[in-house]
């Protein structure tokens, strides 16, 4: 977004210390212009903001349809720095080890604390962040995807701008026969920030969380994957505003386009529960 010059530097140098080959760059201006990056940075710039998808899909495409010019893509947020200096070779070793693994999600910590919130391991039991482990979903905010991914099952939806873009690529990704890992020795360091700190969040979060449902999963799973998140948020007691955002936003994840529907298969259902994170929660 053009608004952390001084984060984002952290970040590329971060990148250019990666023991091994050199990691090839893009960053994409999300309805920004670009200066004074280090030149052998590309860059894309977007005449307009268009979200979060719609700017990690500008990047996966700068390295040509679906990224087929490379074979993985990491994604990286501008405000966080990877911790160490192996991260990169990490990342080859695992997708070079298991020819189905299609995206890993990295582990996010606080760079003064080292603590990981709660909300960033992606599982049920996430009481210990510092176990590896298989998982159903993965943080936008910094992991590595494998291109074939991509090719095969396409990019990030559009249409969400912000908020469970992540699950729904994972959930295509899993019904096509990819695995998707949660790696805690992948770090990246990234500020605590609560994510009700954008305006959108409570429409968005509810409107995307319809859109997913109505695009991914069987007709009779979807009023009880919807029932379910409705009763937690209603458990979680938001502000009154909160509420009315939340309500306004699920109204409108019913009355608007989500995009294609491609319901996953029963057995990517029974997979995903064997994998202790059932499509109802």
């Amino acid at each position: 977004m053009g608004d952390r010059p001084g984060e984002l530097r952290a970040l590329l140098d971060s990148v250019a210390a990666q023991e091994g080959d050199r990691v090839e760059v893009v960053v994409v201006g999300n309805g920004t212009p670009l200066t004074g990056l280090p030149e052998d940075v590309r860059t894309v710039e977007l005449p307009e903001n268009r979200g979060i998808p719609g700017g990690r899909n500008a990047g996966i495409e700068a390295f040509g349809p679906a990224g087929r010019d490379v074979d993985v893509l990491l994604f990286l947020d501008d405000d966080g720095r990877l911790a160490r200096t192996d991260t990169a070779r990490l990342v080859r070793e695992a997708f070079a080890a298991d020819d189905r693994l299609g995206i890993v999600g990295f582990r996010i910590a606080d760079p003064d604390t080292g603590r990981t919130q709660r909300r960033h391991v992606p599982r049920l039991r996430a009481s210990d962040p510092l176990r590896s482990s298989p998982a159903t979903t993965f943080l936008g905010g910094a992991n590595a995807v494998r291109t074939a991914v991509f090719a095969e099952v396409g990019g990030l939806p559009e249409e969400f701008f912000y908020a469970h873009e992540e699950t729904d690529l994972a959930w295509r990704a899993l019904d096509a026969g990819w695995s998707v890992g949660y790696r805690a020795d992948m770090v990246l360091f990234h500020p605590t920030t609560p994510p009700s700190r954008h305006a959108v969040y409570h429409r968005l979060v509810a409107r995307n969380r319809v859109w997913l449902a109505r695009r991914n999963l069987p007709a009779p799973l979807v009023p009880l994957y919807l029932g379910v998140w409705l009763l937690l948020t209603l458990l979680r007691r938001p502000s009154a505003s909160a509420l009315r955002a939340w309500f306004s936003g699920f109204a409108e994840g019913w009355r608007t386009p989500c995009g294609g529907r491609r319901p996953m298969r029963w057995r990517t259902v029974w997979r995903l529960t064997r994998m202790g994170r059932p499509p109802v929660i």
